[in-house]
């Protein structure tokens, strides 16, 4: 499933899809995808800042995930792994995965630690199989050093 996964920044407009992700996501009690397009449309948080950025992933035509990075608020120069869901349907699909990769990846030349917030049971290993390592403080629960 993995290899017919297509990554692509966001630019301008969210994609239509990202509304049904949001109520699915908001149907197992998170509302970070409805600030997500709350703060895009009022212009608030467009994740393009130097070194941010705002990825999809797509299995097929359908929209499998979302993630990005913004600045972080706590720590002067690193960067913060955010809004990051994958439809349930999509998961244990190599889909995260790939999409939390893509994101590390781009994120790098512009910081040497990247932050998260792993707010489920499941989301520490995930993040930790990443590299990842437990940090937790006001904001966030683990850090990557990339340098």
């Amino acid at each position: 499933m993995a290899s017919e996964i297509d990554i692509r920044p966001v630019f301008g407009s969210l994609p239509q899809a990202i509304h049904s992700l949001a109520i699915e996501a908001r149907s197992e009690g998170f509302r970070f995808l409805d600030r997500l397009i709350d703060e895009w449309s009022d212009g608030r948080n467009r994740f393009d800042r130097s070194g941010e950025c705002l990825l999809t992933a797509y299995a097929g035509d359908k929209l499998a995930g979302v993630g990005g990075v913004t600045f972080e608020p706590g720590i002067a120069g690193a960067l913060r792994m955010r809004r990051f869901y994958i439809h349930p349907s999509m998961r244990r699909r190599g889909i995260g995965r790939m999409l939390a990769s893509s994101l590390i990846d781009r994120a790098r030349p512009a910081t040497s630690l990247l932050t998260v917030y792993a707010a489920t049971e499941d989301a520490p290993a995930f993040w930790e199989a990443l590299g990842f390592q437990q940090a937790c403080s006001d904001g966030y629960s683990h850090i990557l050093r990339l340098d």
